[in-house]
């Protein structure tokens, strides 16, 4: 079964460009955005496997110049939730 995580990058400052920018070239990551908050990057990963997923991460991701710590975050599906947003319920 396919798994999907999001990885919540921490980068140097002045670095969160440039490690966006690496890491949506890395296999598996659909997306990689630069945010505010704590975190300064967040990717969206798809991988067929945790083992794969666990690579991605660690073998890729994490070797890209910039970061200092990773958090990964596997999606999850709850009874009666979705993980897309054109799906989910409006509060009309």
């Amino acid at each position: 079964m396919p798994v999907r995580a999001f990885v919540l990058i921490q980068t140097e400052v002045g670095r969160a460009a440039g490690v966006a920018r690496a890491a949506a070239e890395v296999s598996g990551v659909v997306s990689a955005e630069g945010v505010t908050g704590p975190y300064d990057v967040i990717a969206r990963c798809e991988a067929s496997g945790v083992d794969e997923l666990g690579r991605m991460v660690v073998g890729a991701i994490q070797q890209i110049e910039g970061i200092i710590r990773t958090v990964t975050c596997p999606v999850v599906n709850l009874e009666g939730t979705s993980s897309t947003p054109e799906r989910l319920p409006t509060s009309d």
